[in-house]
């Protein structure tokens, strides 16, 4: 099926994952860091490496759109 449906993001293939993680679960000189947050967001390629850390969602839908991927939520 090659139907296209308006509002998925449509990044040709490159799909960024976004979600929540936890300060307290990151290592030690990353939790140096984080600024007193206690909840960053991780950007994950489609196989799962992690490609950034930020201080909030919308950064990190910014950033990937900026570099002309398609953002998506993983809870």
């Amino acid at each position: 099926m090659d139907t296209k449906f308006e509002g998925l993001p449509e990044g040709e293939g490159r799909i960024v994952y976004v979600r929540p993680v936890l300060v307290a679960d990151l290592p030690a000189d990353v939790q140096a860091h984080a600024g007193g947050l206690t909840t960053i967001y991780a950007l994950h390629d489609e196989d799962g490496d992690r490609l950034a850390l930020v201080k909030d969602r919308a950064l990190a839908f910014v950033i990937a759109r900026a570099n002309d991927m398609a953002p998506v939520n993983v809870h």
